[in-house]
């Protein structure tokens, strides 16, 4: 266990390492081949030291007197938008694995949908996010009216809805025939196979997948934030804080760093969940 976490913070020392090194020996304007910029100018108002930016993080965000260290300005966006990233993450799970029950029934179902639900990752979030506030504006049933948060956490499902579906679909069917005609010798309904047999296989598929899943819901969470302007999570703050770089070059990375963190928090409460089920990770043994 302590192995992965060794592993990542050698990893985020090696890029504060190379960013250093870049910005030392890299030219002033970039690296520029046909005429395009493939890596960024060196200049401090591009590239701020690295303990610059750690150093922000410890500063008010403004010059008030009230004002809040930017780390706990963007702790608490995070903690937003890991919120909804996480409602989107449920809905996804719920739609995905539908699907994918769906599919693993029906043959003809999944020669239906599988292409659809392949191409719906394809259109653009940016697009896609003020559309989907627009309906969820429109929508009143008695008492219940449709909040910003929830069109965010609506397109956060979308991202996540995608690797559920395909994950879980691959380890719904990947028991061996002889396995599910074993069970048919037992005269073991659908249900029975599904629980007994097909979702313990399934395990070693779903868990990338829910991995996956939950980063998706992240980035779709911040995306929408910045397409539909919720205001309190790390999408709006990133955005506000861009706008401020020329004057102060190390405030927008503290939003960045954020949204990274929320990232490393998503994968990493999957990767919890692996480890309570990493009963039924195991191969099969060579007996």
């Amino acid at each position: 266990m302590l192995r992965p976490v060794a592993y990542g913070i050698a990893g985020v020392l090696a890029i504060a390492v190379l960013w250093e090194l870049y910005k030392l020996l890299g030219p002033a304007d970039g690296v520029v081949i046909g005429g395009l910029r493939v890596l960024p100018r060196t200049t401090d108002l591009a590239m701020p030291h690295v303990w610059e930016m750690a150093a922000r993080l410890l500063e008010p965000v403004t010059s008030s007197p009230s004002a809040k260290p930017l780390w706990l300005e963007v702790l608490l966006a995070s903690l937003v938008t890991l919120g909804i990233a996480a409602v989107g993450w449920l809905v996804g799970i719920v739609v995905g694995f539908a699907f994918a029950l769906l599919m693993q029934r029906w043959r003809l179902a999944e020669w239906a949908l599988l292409p659809w639900i392949v191409l719906s990752q394809t259109v653009p979030l940016i697009a896609f996010a003020p559309i989907v506030k627009s309906w969820g504006s429109r929508v009143e049933i008695g008492a219940f009216q449709w909040a910003d948060w929830m069109s965010v956490a609506l397109i956060a499902s979308y991202l996540a809805f995608f690797p559920v579906a395909v994950g879980a679909l691959r380890g719904l069917q990947s028991p061996d025939r002889i396995h599910t005609e074993l069970m048919h010798t037992y005269a073991a309904s659908s249900w029975q196979t599904l629980l007994r047999l097909r979702l313990p296989a399934a395990v070693p598929y779903l868990i990338p997948a829910l991995r996956l899943g939950a980063a998706g819901a992240v980035v779709g969470a911040v995306v929408a934030e910045v397409s539909t302007g919720l205001q309190g999570g790390i999408g709006r703050i990133l955005i506000q804080y861009a706008g401020q770089a020329s004057g102060d070059p190390a405030k927008p990375w503290g939003p960045i760093f954020g949204a990274i963190l929320l990232g490393l928090v998503a994968a990493g409460s999957v990767a919890l969940l692996g480890v309570v089920l990493k009963n039924y990770r195991r191969g099969e043994d060579n007996a």
